[in-house]
């Protein structure tokens, strides 16, 4: 996922020289699925071949020991070359400029297209395109949709009624195939566009303060502030570029973000879950200075002082008090970092990077699959969206159980009584409001609501939009 950014790039620059083809090497269960796989592909827009990699034979016979490892074999079938890992465009650039060269002078290369029809998707006509992300508004009682591949954030009722768009539903982002930049509409720091702008790549999650929407766009690696009166959106931080290495903060008008998925607020500070870095970031607001909070970028699972700690993909954050909650997507763990100058980082439940499974029990002893999102109940429990599990799961603070509260577990969009009836298809996002819960059940392309004390799932119907 990380790495798309840029091999888009390789492919549109020298789309008559290479060929790429992707193979899906799972870890979890769930990736294993071909149809998974087909709607991934279809979320991320990928637009050259898959290959489902199922028993992981492609995967030994190049020796790859890697997520993601690129090979390169020339025209006359042989490996020519290896790397592991994320990689800078222009690098690269240079490197297959000069196959292109060589094999081109040797009279190796065809520009014919090649016979290959991808899958597209056929499911077009939803209101919305695989909405990762979702929070709400107590005081008003607002929802904040991110409509991701809609690249628009969608403001509803809680009987989802339409209030406002965030987003004309165009990317600002313009790539430019014969250059390592990438050129976006607002990636200039402070440049103001109207709500029917082209505002967002890929938004994720959101954090309010006052008539304030912050929001992650983890396509374009910026962080949005949409002036909710005003109707005015810009960009606070982030270059608009990946960051490929791992930087120590600075000016937030200086440093590039990998990934931002989720933000949390608190103090004047923003919170940032970047995936991509393996990290959790901070950015406070009236100095507009951005730092690293947790974790030292290297990905595992290691508690300890916030700065030492290891963590891997975390997706989803929640505040409550000075407890920063969050789901550690990679190494299926729910954690949680303490606010504070000493502050620590403690996992409730996870174990390890290939640690992970569906089974309900007392903290550690508890397995969840990929989780990518978190909620906190007024009655103290987190609730999580067990993502390649297809359900929803709630862990009680005083005692750390872990409890499956909907969700059958099969893939599917049935509503009726949580535990027995009701299906979901990767959720993404979770909030909490009133009682109840508000799901962005991602794959189905729908917004779930959660009637916690009659434990009904119904289906939220989107109306004016």
């Amino acid at each position: 996922m990380h790495i798309l950014p840029q091999l888009r790039k390789l492919e549109n620059k020298y789309t008559d020289y290479i060929a790429v083809i992707g193979v899906h090497a799972a870890k979890f269960d769930t990736e294993k699925a071909t149809e998974n796989i087909l709607a991934a592909t279809r979320r991320y827009n990928v637009e050259h071949p898959v290959v489902n990699d199922i028993d992981l034979a492609i995967m030994r016979s190049f020796a790859v020991r890697a997520w993601p490892t690129l090979m390169f074999i020339d025209p006359q079938g042989r490996v020519i070359g290896k790397h592991e890992g994320e990689f800078e465009f222009a690098a690269l650039d240079r490197i297959i400029r000069q196959m292109v060269t060589e094999f081109e002078n040797d009279g190796l290369l065809t520009k014919l297209p090649l016979p290959i029809n991808i899958e597209t998707d056929s499911d077009h006509n939803t209101t919305l395109s695989f909405p990762g992300k979702i929070a709400a508004n107590p005081d008003n009682g607002n929802l904040y949709i991110s409509d991701s591949n809609h690249h628009r954030v969608i403001i509803t009722d809680t009987d989802g009624k339409v209030t406002d768009i965030i987003g004309n539903g165009e990317s600002p982002v313009a790539v430019d195939p014969f250059d390592s930049k990438t050129v976006g509409i607002l990636n200039p720091i402070g440049y103001e566009a109207t709500f029917d702008s082209p505002i967002f790549d890929n938004p994720q999650g959101m954090a309010l303060y006052e008539d304030t929407l912050y929001i992650a766009d983890a396509g374009a690696h910026t962080i949005i502030s949409a002036d909710l009166k005003q109707r005015v959106a810009k960009t606070i931080t982030g270059t608009g570029e990946q960051a490929l290495v791992r930087h120590t903060g600075g000016k937030a008008t200086a440093v590039p973000l990998n990934s931002p998925y989720d933000l949390a607020f608190e103090n004047n500070t923003l919170y940032i879950a970047m995936a991509g870095a393996h990290q959790i970031w901070q950015m406070q607001i009236e100095h507009a200075d951005i730092s690293p909070f947790t974790g030292t970028g290297a990905e595992n699972i290691v508690d300890g002082p916030r700065m030492e700690s290891l963590l891997a993909q975390p997706y989803g954050l929640a505040l409550q008090g000075n407890n920063l909650f969050f789901a550690d997507s990679e190494t299926s763990a729910i954690r949680v970092a303490k606010l504070g100058k000493d502050g620590r980082v403690v996992t409730l439940t996870g174990t390890g990077l290939f640690d992970f499974g569906d089974y309900d029990a007392i903290g550690k002893d508890a397995k969840l699959q990929h989780p990518q999102d978190v909620a906190i109940s007024s009655d103290d429990a987190i609730y999580i969206v067990d993502t390649y599990n297809h359900k929803i799961k709630r862990i009680d603070l005083t005692t750390l159980r872990v409890t499956t509260v909907a969700g059958t577990g099969e893939s599917g969009n049935d509503d009726g009584d949580a535990l027995n009836e009701s299906t979901f298809n990767e959720p993404a996002g979770i909030t909490y409001l009133d009682e109840t819960l508000y799901i962005a059940d991602t794959n189905n392309h729908l917004i779930r609501r959660f009637d916690i004390a009659d434990s009904k799932i119904e289906t939220l119907q989107l109306i004016g939009i």
